[in-house]
């Protein structure tokens, strides 16, 4: 089970062993909301509908969920919204609230991936998905599995 606190900026991760494990995070810097298009987190229960990226080097960057390079902070664009590292895509559990229609948490894209702005996590800073350092998010990914469950809270 993984649990996300945006006033806290904070996921929390119950393994199978039991042992909860916190990680630092950033979410949408809009606030929340489930409406497709508003650049904010969604809230609700959710699971991880997909793992991608493992097996790759940390720093994998991915377009459309595809690798295609490796991050370099010395030249790649400081101004895009990179999605680095790994991807757990999720989808929302909540009809009406974020699944299906505008407040489709999976049709809005939205994951819990590394970041090449560590240096904002613990703010929020995103456009609507759960940022994590890279380290935390190979961790993280090792760790959990698809249709793994997932509540995101404010």
């Amino acid at each position: 089970m993984i649990i996300v606190s945006v006033s806290e900026q904070m996921l929390y991760h119950r393994r199978k062993t039991g042992v909860w494990y916190a990680y630092p995070v950033s979410t949408a810097s809009k606030g929340v909301g489930n409406l497709s298009g508003s650049l904010q987190t969604p809230l609700g229960r959710h699971r991880i509908a997909e793992k991608i990226g493992h097996g790759l080097p940390p720093l994998t960057a991915f377009r459309a969920r595809e690798p295609f390079c490796i991050y370099d902070p010395q030249s790649d664009d400081p101004k895009k919204d990179w999605i680095l590292t790994r991807i757990l895509w999720l989808s929302g559990c909540e009809t009406g609230k974020n699944r299906r229609g505008k407040v489709d948490t999976y049709r809005r894209y939205i994951y819990i991936h590394g970041t090449h702005e560590e240096e904002k996590i613990g703010t929020p800073a995103s456009h609507g998905c759960i940022r994590m350092n890279n380290e935390d998010m190979l961790e993280l990914f090792e760790n959990s599995y698809a249709g793994e469950s997932v509540r995101i809270g404010s």
